[in-house]
């Protein structure tokens, strides 16, 4: 049997379990019975996907009798749709993992249980569909399951709204993707992927098609400014499902972009590398930005996405730039470079939502401000949390630090770039990578910080107890995933490079051989990164320096107040806040990103009520751009309710003009 076979038999199976979940809802083996079997299946895809990335084959395209009637629904696996196939069935194991916990406690089982494996069937048919007729209905499925999830909880908090913003965007992003399909079908309605790349576009329709494909595929990853869904629909949904939206739905998102725009597109402009970086370096910056001022710890890691969406763009942007200016290793490293983020990325934000995930299910709580001292009582998922957080803020010896390691390599080859735009604007980018990472650093000071350490600062915190076993192990594979692509990033990046090859035909020399395992992504004498030697150097000088203090220092217990800040008083209150974290970085970028108003009532002297500060913060881009829409759409739609009350008279008089005009475009049509 094929692999394309399989993998329709996986999804398949899943679909079965959609609607065994469905049935069995309430029944105490539910959870179980739909968790345990996609756990299941998604190994045995996630095995198959790698079987089929290292064996470098290309696969065959399986046609059904289905979709379209004289294409039929198209099936191809490649080794860039098995690299991506990879990614999701490993975030889609460890998120049916953590739901093997999460299921007792689960309150709407009868509207999670049966969209789980759903999502799970949608996003791994994107992958494998080879025809736009099945890409956009795959596409369509993935977004309609996934909305069905956001909606599990609708009654509450803000839930319903995140759901309707989530739908509206998804539309609008599917509806830049058909056209920009429409674009790259031949005259003659050749929607299959083969007909595309043997018939490619004039220039002009194919920049086009590239615009329309970025803003489509960028609106499901969440590149600013159609980013405002993200933030509010990954929070909405359980916790397990947000690490899907978060780790790996994003990708999918992003394998749609890659395989438009480096594939079926035909041959790429260089000015297309333009916009693709300058929307990555902005929505890296934002993400971060946006992310540091939320006190909401589901809402911060969803804003991070969009972070390190602009780093994988930014990536992109790279390799298009080197691809057109014929400089095909270096545009191997700089897709290597987003294809390793991309993975590195759905590994430690998953582990950070499941981690987010155990908290709110130990405490009831997501806002910060509320928590603290949460290692005393969960010292297990500080621990897995602490990784994630020095994964995701680009620290070694973890993965995160080897992928914007390489995008930082990538950017000192721009110099060789002949265009001057590009060597004005990749060194900007780089900048502005280089802010990002160090705010992102900060961010997760302050998650970290104000989450597990220093004293509860409620009841809730106070009495948390450790999470599930479930949900520690799948906390503790990425974690452990992220140190091994940290300390031999050598595999996984010759692992990936077939996907590499397929996407800008070159690939970086091969990793294995070096020695020491370090990795060179363009020569060992020009640059070089060992992950090996830095995570020894880490463990033996840390190991030493805790040998020392132990040995050499006083036996004597010694007790001595907390530094209180000037504040003499025990309570937790005077602790370092979540605002208080943040407050110096919003002073400086308030005005550039966010809407912020500032409120103090201090009182006058004698007085003994207390004084007040009022925060208020707001989405700029959302004041600017879809507030003034809405307003839009709601004037237009209170003017066209009129129509409902017309007389008969009147509506016979506008379909009249609406025929004798649709008879004047018709006539004047050329």
């Amino acid at each position: 049997m094929s692999a394309e076979a399989l993998f329709l038999s996986g999804d398949a199976a899943l679909l079965g379990l959609a609607v065994a979940g469905g049935v069995a809802a309430r029944k105490p083996f539910a959870g179980t019975l739909v968790y345990g079997g996609a756990l299941a299946i998604c190994a045995a895809m996630l095995v198959l996907a790698l079987v089929e990335l290292l064996g470098r084959t290309n696969g065959e395209t399986l046609v059904l009798p289905l979709g379209l009637p004289w294409i039929g629904a198209r099936f191809r696996v490649d080794a860039l749709s098995a690299f991506f196939l990879v990614v999701i069935n490993l975030g889609g194991a460890a998120a049916s993992l953590y739901g093997l916990g999460a299921a007792r406690h689960e309150h709407s089982p009868g509207r999670v249980l049966p969209f789980f494996p759903a999502f799970l069937a949608g996003m791994n048919l994107v992958l494998v569909a080879s025809d736009a007729y099945t890409f956009l209905l795959s596409w369509e499925f993935m977004s309609i399951a996934s909305w069905a999830l956001v909606m599990a909880h609708h009654r509450e908090g803000d839930n319903a709204r995140a759901g309707y913003v989530y739908l509206v965007m998804a539309s609008f992003g599917t509806f830049m993707l058909l056209l920009s399909f429409a674009l790259l079908a031949s005259p003659a309605g050749g929607y299959a992927f083969d007909a595309m790349r043997a018939a490619p576009p004039a220039p002009a329709v194919a920049g086009l098609a590239f615009i329309l494909a970025l803003i489509g595929a960028g609106s499901k990853a969440g590149i600013v400014p159609l980013h405002v869904w993200l933030p509010l629909a990954h929070p909405a949904a359980p916790s397990h499902v947000s690490a899907l939206m978060s780790g790996v739905m994003t990708k999918v998102a992003v394998y749609g972009f890659v395989r438009i725009v480096f594939d079926l597109a035909g041959p790429q402009g260089w000015w297309w590398s333009v916009p693709v970086l300058m929307v990555g370096a902005g929505t890296a910056l934002l993400g971060v930005l946006y992310a540091l001022m939320q006190h909401d710890l589901k809402r911060l890691l969803a804003y991070h996405t969009v972070e390190n969406i602009g780093i994988i763009f930014i990536g992109f942007g790279l390799a298009l730039a080197f691809k057109w200016f014929g400089m095909p290793s270096a545009a191997a490293l700089a897709m290597t470079a987003a294809l390793l983020h991309t993975f590195n990325h759905s590994l430690f934000k998953s582990l950070l939502f499941f981690g987010a995930g155990a908290v709110l299910s130990a405490t009831g709580e997501r806002d910060m401000e509320h928590l603290g001292g949460l290692i005393h009582n969960m010292p297990r998922t500080a621990f897995a949390f602490l990784v994630g957080c020095a994964a995701i803020s680009a620290l070694p010896p973890f993965n995160g630090f080897v992928s914007e390691w390489l995008t930082f390599q990538a950017i000192l080859l721009s110099p060789e770039l002949s265009s001057w735009v590009l060597k004005i604007l990749a060194p900007a980018v780089g900048a502005l990578l280089a802010l990002s990472a160090a705010l992102a650093a900060a961010c997760f000071a302050k998650a970290f910080g104000i989450t597990f350490l220093g004293r509860a600062r409620t009841d809730s915190a106070k009495h948390a107890h450790e999470t599930n076993r479930f949900a520690l192990a799948a906390m503790f594979v990425p974690a452990a995933l992220c140190l091994a692509a940290g300390v031999v990033p050598g595999l996984f990046i010759d692992a990936l490079s077939p996907a590499v090859s397929d996407a800008v035909s070159g690939r970086m020399p091969a990793q294995a051989g070096i020695a020491w395992l370090s990795i060179a992504p363009i020569a060992e004498s020009r640059s070089s990164y060992n992950g090996l030697l830095v995570f020894l150097f880490i463990a033996i000088s840390a190991s030493l320096a805790a040998s020392v203090i132990h040995r050499f220092a006083s036996n004597a217990l010694r007790r001595a107040p907390a530094w209180d800040c000037g504040f003499p008083d025990s309570s937790p209150a005077t602790q370092y806040t979540a605002e208080s974290f943040a407050q110096p970085i919003r002073r400086v970028f308030g005005g550039l990103a966010f809407v912020t108003r500032e409120h103090i009532d201090m009182p006058e002297p004698g007085e003994t009520r207390p004084a007040r500060f009022e925060l208020t913060l707001g989405d700029r881009i959302w004041d600017l751009i879809y507030a003034p829409l809405a307003n839009s759409v709601e004037r237009a739609a209170v003017e066209l309710n009129r129509l409902q009350f017309l007389t008969i008279r009147q509506y016979l008089s506008v379909v009249f003009a609406a025929l004798i005009t649709l008879l004047v475009m018709l006539a004047s049509w050329p």
